[in-house]
C-alpha cells in the first residue's frame, strides 16, 4: 500500500466527498465510521472502484479507550499513512438553557475530544504528514440556537492553530469551514436554499468545493495554522 489518509466520518455526507476526491489524487483510504455501516460499505466500495484500497474502522469517538487505538489500528493496516482528516461531527440544535450535558458532552467529545487526542496521536505515531480540521463559517459569530455545536467549533479552530505552531514543520495542521452546502438532517431542501440565498453568494455550495479545499490544501506546502472558508461568504455576515 501507498500513503493514505484516515477520513472521520468518511462514510456520508461531506466526509464522503473529502474520501472519494482523495482517493482520486491517489490516496488509500482508512474510512472511519460510528453508527452508518452501510455508507461506510457503499463508499468503500465506490473508493475501491477508483483504483485505491480502503479499509473500513468502525469507532465510537465519544469512547475514550476506541479513541485512543484508532490511528494504531489504522497504521496496523495501512502503515502509510500521512494524512488525518478530522471530519466527524455532532450537530444539534440546542441554545445554552435547552442545553443538558448529556448534549453538551456529546458535542465536546466528537467536535473537540476527538480532533484533539487524534491529533496526538497521530503526530506520536507517524511522525510527518498533514492534518486537515472541519470546522463551519460559525466560528465568526456566535449562534446561540447551537450553543454546544458552536463552542466546540470555535474551540477546534484553536486548535488547529495550536497544533499548527506544536507540530510544525514537520506537520501542517489547516483548517476548511464550509457554510451551506447541505441541508443539516431533519430539514428541508426548500429551508436550505432559503438559508443560502442569504449569503452574499446567494446560492448554496457542494461537498465537492469542501474537498477540492482540502485538496488545495494539501497541493500548497507553505499553509499551515490556515482556514479557508467554503461558505459563499456567510462569514462576512
Amino acid at each position: 500500500m501507498g500513503k493514505a489518509a484516515l477520513v472521520t466520518g468518511g462514510a456520508r455526507r461531506i466526509g464522503r466527498a473529502i474520501a472519494l476526491a482523495l482517493s482520486r489524487t491517489g490516496y488509500d483510504i482508512a474510512l472511519h465510521y460510528s453508527s452508518s455501516a452501510v455508507e461506510a460499505q457503499s463508499t468503500a466500495e465506490q473508493i475501491r472502484a477508483q483504483g485505491t484500497a480502503c479499509e473500513t474502522f468502525r469507532c465510537d469517538l465519544e469512547r475514550p479507550d476506541q479513541l485512543l487505538a484508532l490511528v494504531d489500528r489504522v497504521v496496523e493496516k495501512m502503515p502509510g499513512l500521512e494524512l488525518l482528516v478530522n471530519n466527524a461531527s455532532v450537530f444539534r440544535r440546542g441554545s445554552i438553557a435547552e442545553t443538558d450535558p448529556l448534549l453538551f458532552d456529546s458535542h465536546l467529545a466528537v467536535n473537540l475530544r476527538a480532533p484533539f487526542f487524534l491529533t496526538r496521536e497521530f503526530a506520536a505515531r507517524c511522525g510527518r504528514g498533514q492534518v486537515i480540521n472541519l470546522l463551519d463559517s460559525r466560528i465568526d459569530r456566535d449562534d446561540f440556537a447551537y450553543a454546544a455545536y458552536t463552542i466546540t467549533k470555535k474551540a477546534l479552530a484553536a486548535l488547529t492553530r495550536i497544533a499548527a505552531r506544536e507540530f510544525g514543520p514537520a506537520i501542517r495542521v489547516n483548517a476548511v469551514a464550509p457554510g451551506p452546502v447541505l441541508p443539516p438532517a431533519g430539514e428541508s431542501q426548500e429551508a436550505f436554499l432559503r438559508i443560502a440565498g442569504g449569503v452574499p453568494l446567494a446560492r448554496p455550495g457542494s461537498p465537492e468545493l469542501v474537498a477540492r479545499s482540502v485538496l488545495y490544501l494539501l497541493e500548497n506546502d507553505y499553509l499551515t495554522g490556515q482556514v479557508i472558508y467554503v461558505d459563499g461568504g456567510d462569514h462576512l455576515k
